[in-house]
C-alpha cells in the first residue's frame, strides 16, 4: 500500500509503478558510507547507517523568519515542512517540501555509473537544494544542512577532531576520530572509524556560510544563521558528536527557482587488507588526494548530473520493456543498495579489486555464494566489475594454503580479505559449501565470457577450473549432505536444486573449453551434463512438480538454478521441466509471494526473481515477480531492502542491505539483445 504522502513528482517512464521503499537510499558508496532514511516522511526520523545506528543529517530551511525541518528529526519542536514530492532514480533521491508558500526541493545524487570505474568509485554525494516561490510572492529564504561527525565514528563515546580546509574553490569542513585505528577491526555490525568526513561546497557560492559545532543548528533554527564562529562546548547531541553545517542565505526568492548544492564525500584512506597488504581506494590509485578529489567532483558536478539523468532514463524504460512497471520500480529501489554493499580499492598494479560486505549475515568478506546472486547487476551493467570480485577468489584458491579440491567461501570478514573465516575457517571442512561455490565460480565464469565475447578469464585459471569441474562430475549429480547458499536452512543432502547447478557449472566449463580449443575437454563435459540433465529429470521428478531433494517424496522447492539454462543458451534440461514448476508454484503462494521450498514460509527476493524468470511468458513472470513488488512496497519492517523475509506478512526474517538484490537484475539477461546492448557498452554515459 502506497502512502498518499509520496507522490512521484516526474517519473523518467510513465508507467512505472510506485514505490515506497522500505528504507530510503540517500548516501550510497560503500559498506562504511551508506546513509538511508527509514520513514515515509524525511523528517519522521533520523536518517541511519544500515546498520540501524543514527547517522544524522538535517535540513532546515528559514522562510520569512519562521523555521521548519525539511531533513531529519532535529531540532526537537520545529515544525516539520509538507512533503509533497518523492521520486526514487538509479542514481537519485528526490523529495519535495512546502511551507508558508514556498516550495523546496532537496535531491541526493550518488553519479553511481557502472561503466566509468572514475566516478564509481568517487565517495563522493551530491545535496541539492531548490526554493522557489509557490504563491505568487516574493519570501526571505535561508536553508541549513548540517552532518553529524557519527558518520566517522563507529560508537557516540568516540572522541573526533574537526578541521576548517580550503581546496582551491572549493570549501569543506573535515571530521574524524582522534584515534584513527586504520583496519583495526572487522565483522558485521560495525562503522568506519577511521578516515574522514566531509563536508563541502563550492567556495563561491552567494550567501554560504559553513560552521562546525554543537549548537549550530540550534541557533540557526532560532536566528536563520550559523555562530559567529566554531563552536566546541557540548550541547544537543552528546559530549562527543559535532555537527558540519552549511548554511545558505537565499536572500528574496520569487518564482524563479533558486538553487545551491553541497558536497558530503569520505575518505577512507586505507579501504581493505588483501592477505596482509593493505588497499587504497580505487579513486587514489593514481595519486590523487582528498582536495583533488573535491575539486574534479565540484568541476564535474553540472556534467554528472546529466549524464545520471540521461542513464536513469535509458536503464528505466528498458527495465520496464522488459519486466514491467512493478519489475522496473523493484530494480530500482535495489540499484544503489547492490553497489553500497561493496568497495572498489586498486590493486597494487592499479586494477580494481572490488568486495562485497555480507551484511547482517556474518560479515564475510567477497563471499562466493553472495557474487552470485549479485551477478546479474554486473554482468549487465559492467562485466569488468563482477571479474573484479571473482579475480581475489581465484587467486586465492590457487595459493598453498587453500588445501580443498573445491571452490572457498570467502576471503576473510570484511574488511580483512586474509583468508576464508567462515565455517571455522579455511582448514574446516564440514562447513564449507563444495558444490554451491564449485558451481557458482564455473557459471559465472561462463557468463563473463558470453558477457564479455571471449574466455580470456577462464584462459587465465584454466587449471583451477578443472580442477573444479572435476570434483563436480564426482560429487554434483547427487550431493552428499552439504550446505547450500541457503545456509540458514542447514545442511541437506541429495539437494536437487544443488543438483542443477552441479551439471549446469559442468555445461558452463565444456562451454568454456570450446571457447578455447580445447575439443575433448568440450566433448566429455558436454555429452556428461546432458547425461546428468536426464538422470535428474527422472530421479527428481514427484508428479506435477520436482523434489527439494531427490529423497524426499512430496517435498518441493524454487528451482532457480536453472535459470543458468536459458540465459547462457545451453537447453540442456527440457522445456518442460520449467513450465511444470511454474505451474505447480501458483498452488503454493502466500499473500506476500512464494516459500523457498516447503521447509518454512519465508523465501529470498533475489530467488523468487530468478524462478520468476524460468517464466516463458510475461504473464506468468510478473505473476511472480509482482510478489517481490509487493514485499518492497509494504513491508512493515523499515530497513535497507531485506532479500529474506517471510511470505505471510511481509516481515523480514533476517539480511538487509546486502549486494545479492542485484539479482533482480536477471530478468534483463534473459533479454539476449538488452544484455548484449549494456554489456558490451553500446549504452554509454
Amino acid at each position: 500500500m502506497i502512502t498518499p504522502i509520496l507522490i512521484l513528482a516526474s517519473m523518467l517512464a510513465a508507467d512505472v509503478a510506485p514505490v515506497r521503499p522500505p528504507a530510503v537510499p540517500l548516501v550510497t558508496h560503500d559498506p562504511y558510507f551508506s546513509i538511508w532514511s527509514a520513514t515515509d516522511l524525511l523528517t519522521g526520523s533520523a536518517t541511519k547507517h544500515w546498520t540501524g545506528t543514527d547517522q544524522p543529517l538535517n535540513g532546515l530551511a528559514r522562510i520569512d523568519g519562521e523555521t521548519f525541518r525539511f531533513l531529519g528529526d532535529q531540532p526537537r519542536g520545529v515544525a516539520a515542512m509538507k512533503q509533497v514530492g518523492f521520486e526514487l532514480t538509479p542514481t537519485r533521491t528526490i523529495y519535495a517540501f512546502e511551507a508558508k508558500g514556498v516550495r523546496v526541493g532537496l535531491t541526493f545524487l550518488t553519479p553511481a555509473l557502472p561503466g566509468d570505474l572514475e566516478v564509481l568509485s568517487r565517495p563522493v554525494t551530491y545535496i541539492s537544494f531548490e526554493a522557489r516561490s509557490i504563491d505568487g510572492r516574493e519570501h526571505t529564504v535561508a536553508l541549513d544542512f548540517a552532518a553529524s561527525s557519527l558518520i566517522a565514528t563507529n560508537t557516540p563515546e568516540q572522541k573526533v577532531a574537526w578541521s576548517r580546509v580550503k581546496f582551491g574553490g572549493v570549501d569543506a569542513l573535515r571530521a574524524g576520530t582522534v584515534e584513527q585505528p586504520v583496519l583495526e577491526k572487522s565483522g558485521d555490525l560495525l562503522r568506519i572509524d577511521w578516515g574522514y568526513v566531509y563536508l563541502a561546497a563550492p567556495g563561491n557560492e552567494a550567501g554560504l556560510r559553513m560552521q562546525a559545532g554543537y549548537g549550530a543548528l540550534a541557533t540557526f533554527a532560532q536566528t536563520g544563521e550559523l555562530p559567529d564562529s566554531d563552536e566546541l562546548d557540548a550541547t544537543g547531541y552528546g559530549a562527543h558528536v559535532l555537527l558540519l553545517s552549511a548554511a545558505f542565505d537565499l536572500g528574496k526568492v520569487g518564482k524563479e527557482a533558486v538553487s545551491r548544492y553541497v558536497m558530503l564525500a569520505y575518505d577512507d584512506v586505507w579501504s581493505l587488507e588483501y592477505f596482509n597488504r593493505r588497499l587504497r581506494p580505487y579513486w587514489r590509485r593514481n595519486g590523487m588526494g582528498v582536495e583533488g578529489l573535491l575539486r574534479a567532483a565540484a568541476e564535474e558536478h553540472e556534467k554528472l548530473l546529466a549524464r545520471s539523468i540521461a542513464f536513469d532514463k535509458a536503464l528505466t524504460e528498458d527495465l520496464v520493456k522488459v519486466g514491467g512497471p512493478e519489475y522496473a520500480a523493484l530494480s530500482i529501489t535495489a540499484y544503489r543498495q547492490t553497489l553500497a554493499a561493496h568497495k572498489i580499492a586498486a590493486d597494487i598494479d592499479g586494477s580494481p579489486v572490488c568486495m562485497s560486505k555480507e551484511n547482517l549475515s556474518n560479515g564475510s568478506i567477497d563471499t562466493v555464494d553472495v557474487l552470485y546472486p549479485a551477478a546479474p547487476f554486473f554482468l549487465l551493467l559492467n562485466p569488468k566489475l563482477l571479474e573484479a570480485q571473482m579475480i581475489p577468489v581465484l587467486n586465492y584458491a590457487q595459493m598453498a594454503r587453500w588445501p580443498w579440491p573445491y571452490a572457498p567461501h570467502d576471503l576473510g570478514k570484511y574488511p580483512l580479505a586474509n583468508g576464508q573465516g567462515y565455517g571455522g575457517g579455511e582448514k574446516t571442512e564440514r562447513n564449507q559449501m563444495p558444490v554451491e561455490e564449485s558451481g557458482n565460480m564455473l557459471i559465472l565464469t561462463a557468463a563473463i565470457a558470453k558477457a564479455e565475447g571471449n574466455a580470456e578469464l577462464a584462459k587465465k585459471y584454466w587449471a583451477l577450473l578443472t580442477k573444479w569441474a572435476e570434483y563436480l562430475s564426482a560429487k554434483g549429480m547427487d550431493p552428499e549432505e552439504q550446505l547450500s547458499t541457503d545456509d540458514f536452512a542447514g545442511h541437506l543432502a541429495h539437494n536437487t536444486n544443488l543438483s542443477l547447478k552441479a551439471i549446469l557449472a559442468l555445461k558452463s566449463y565444456a562451454d568454456l573449453a570450446g571457447q578455447l580449443g580445447h575439443r575433448a575437454e568440450a566433448e566429455k563435459y558436454g555429452a556428461m551434463s546432458k547425461e546428468m540433465a536426464a538422470k535428474w529429470v527422472t530421479m527428481a521428478a514427484d508428479g506435477d512438480h520436482y523434489r527439494l531433494a531427490f529423497d524426499k517424496p512430496g517435498s518441493w522447492s524454487q528451482k532457480y538454478n536453472l535459470v543458468w539454462d536459458r540465459i547462457l543458451g545451453y537447453n540442456i534440461f527440457p522445456a518442460e521441466l520449467a513450465k511444470k514448476e511454474i505451474a505447480y508454484y501458483g498452488t503454493r503462494e502466500n499473500a506476500f509471494g512464494l516459500p523457498l521450498d516447503n521447509r518454512a514460509t519465508y523465501t529470498k527476493l533475489d530467488w523468487l526473481i530468478w524462478t520468476a524468470t524460468l517464466a516463458d511468458n510475461q504473464r506468468d513472470f510478473q505473476a511472480i515477480a509482482h510478489y517481490g513488488y509487493k514485499f518492497a512496497n509494504e513491508s512493515p519492517t523499515r530497513v535497507p531492502l531485506s532479500d529474506w523475509y517471510f511470505t505471510t506478512d511481509g516481515k523480514q526474517r533476517g539480511f538487509q542491505a546486502r549486494s545479492v538484490v542485484g539479482g533482480i537484475f536477471i530478468k534483463m539477461l534473459s533479454e539476449g539483445a538488452m544484455w548484449k546492448k549494456w554489456a558490451s557498452g553500446a549504452a554509454k554515459f
